[in-house]
């Protein structure tokens, strides 16, 4: 199921012929211009991707030539580096430039220039090496273009201090069409779908990209510091997994390694990563940053390279004399061959948590795109009592009354939140509680997908605290608590799930993540509106965790 990783770089013009044939047109000299801003991602002690895409203002079809600068923030540093190259069609216009040679712990701004145009600027930063005493860092996920403003991300642009960014997944969303994900937005009018049907072909997915990027908030986002991204399900479709996807119909969109190679295809092309190196595959972007003595980031992908199908309990929960065998679908989901990751992936994480702790870093961040709480589904009514959630199902549609009695039966049965996260892959989770054991690493997991806050406390199946967790809500997409109105779904959790010390389902916005030798702060910071440009962005909630011997403190309310 893996793509061919000759064919793929041949396709996205990042073979050694590319740039003989770009030169062997003459360069397209016409009115162009920046419509999509400046980025930078990936960052190392010497070296940043440096990001733009270049639009021509007429029919072009032509290679064309760029120039780059970057200079030190500090100008009597020294170090300023240029260059120059070409794109073109193949890649889509976009610019990807991998610069080394540059000092750890140093700030920069960067801009490009193309037939006498340039640029915005944008800054960027380097991660430092050796002690370190605090690293500032942005975790956010989910931002559905129709469903509001992306004022998350201008507040994540206004931050006073931030080395980097860490995006979880679902940049983009697939869908389209009228009525599709997103369209009930009071802004919806004005933030339609580009292209307006679900996107399935290379080019469906390059103007997807581009209709996010043109947004002026993620641009500032973007040019504010440098991002480490994943991807989740909807870069490609809905609940992906290394065989198709929810949202895959191969009768009528096709092969569906075909439809994935596109959208990694674009992805690679309009996103601020390092291109794969020799060996790699497309869909193999599991890598790790380390901030000095503080602190590695550990990136997981968990969608692609080797998730086995989602259980879905519509399908996949069996009946005994018209009554829910749970046991035989708990056997399903505990079979220890059912994986998030491969093999490999695992020892590799394994063996970056143990470098990491021999290392001498304080903490082991794990970005990855799915929560990885246990989230066995509270009862309701027993939660919040009979009166209560009578009162707040009262004047909701039926589709609401459905959702809450189904909540009751999950409740009832024993049974987890969604299989589409870490709870549909116990033994997976448990080899990952073994690694982080094995270490002694200090482990905090980062996670998106959900469209909500969590702060969670993960222990293994012998009631062992391992690590914990900060979940971070959508930029955008919308929660259980938008759907669900009137029941405090957050509050649900919060006082009926075990692993969970705070959830929130209705905010929107992203986590303010500052880790010290001291302590790891998560701030659950919120916009308070995403259908209105104005808004103010304030901290939810926000919790620490100290390093302890061997692993972590309890979450602590601040």
């Amino acid at each position: 199921m893996r793509i061919d990783r000759r064919r793929a770089l041949a396709l996205m013009g990042l073979g050694a012929a590319a740039p003989l044939t770009a030169r062997a047109q003459a360069p397209y000299a016409g009115p162009v211009a920046f419509e999509h801003g400046v980025a930078s991602g990936d960052p190392l002690a010497d070296a940043v991707i440096l990001w733009t895409r270049i639009t021509p203002k007429a029919e072009a079809g032509a290679p064309i030539a760029y120039r780059w600068s970057l200079n030190p923030i500090d100008r009597r540093a020294g170090g300023a580096k240029s260059g120059s190259g070409v794109t073109g069609p193949d890649r889509d216009y976009t610019v990807k430039v991998d610069v080394r040679g540059l000092d750890p712990a140093s700030s920069y701004t960067f801009e490009f220039e193309a037939n006498g145009v340039t640029s915005p600027m944008g800054r960027t930063r380097t991660l430092p090496q050796g002690e370190t005493r605090e690293v500032v860092l942005a975790v956010a996920s989910c931002s559905l273009y129709p469903n509001g403003y992306f004022n998350a991300y201008q507040a994540i642009a206004d931050l006073p201090k931030l080395d980097a960014v860490i995006h979880l997944g679902d940049y983009i969303y697939e869908y389209g069409g009228e009525g599709s994900y997103g369209m009930t937005s009071a802004v919806a009018a004005e933030r339609p779908h580009d292209p307006p049907h679900e996107i399935v072909t290379l080019q469906d997915y390059r103007v997807r990209h581009a209709q996010y990027k043109s947004d002026p908030a993620l641009q500032a986002a973007h040019a504010r510091a440098p991002w480490i991204v994943t991807w989740d399900d909807h870069e490609t479709a809905n609940d992906s997994w290394m065989g198709g996807a929810q949202n895959h119909q191969p009768e009528t969109e096709g092969d569906w390694n075909t439809r994935k190679a596109a959208a990694l295809k674009a992805y690679f092309e309009w996103m601020p990563i390092r291109d794969p190196a020799p060996g790699q595959g497309l869909e193999d972007i599991n890598r790790a940053f380390h901030f000095g003595d503080l602190a590695s980031l550990i990136m997981l992908e968990t969608r692609l390279t080797a998730r086995d199908y989602q259980l879905h309990y519509s399908r996949d929960l069996p009946t005994v004399d018209g009554k829910p065998d749970v046991a035989a679908l708990r056997a399903k989901l505990e079979d220890p061959s059912r994986r998030m990751m491969s093999p490999a992936q695992e020892a590799w994480l394994a063996a970056e948590l143990t470098g990491s702790v021999q290392g001498g870093r304080t903490w082991q961040i794990l970005g990855n795109q799915v929560v990885m709480a246990r989230t066995d589904v509270p009862s309701p009514r027993a939660v919040l009592g009979e009166a209560a959630v009578a009162a707040a199902i009262a004047t909701q549609p039926e589709e609401i009354t459905a959702r809450v009695a189904q909540m009751e039966h999950l409740a009832a049965l024993g049974l987890p939140y969604a299989l589409d996260m870490w709870d549909g892959y116990p033994a997976a989770r448990e080899r990952v509680y073994d690694a982080v054991e094995a270490a002694g690493a200090r482990a905090i997991v980062v996670s998106g997908d959900s469209h909500a806050f969590w702060a969670n406390e993960l222990h293994d199946d012998g009631g062992v605290l391992r690590a914990v967790e900060f979940g971070t809500t959508g930029i955008t997409s919308p929660g259980a608590g938008d759907y669900v109105k009137g029941l405090p779904v957050g509050e649900l959790y919060t006082k009926g799930a075990k692993e969970v010390v705070y959830s929130d389902h209705d905010a929107k916005g992203f986590i303010l993540l500052t880790l010290t030798p001291e302590e790891a702060r998560g701030d659950l910071m919120v916009v308070s509106s995403i259908v209105s440009r104005t808004y103010e962005t304030s901290v939810r909630k926000a919790f620490t965790v100290t390093p302890e011997a061997g692993g972590v403190s309890p979450l602590k309310p601040v």
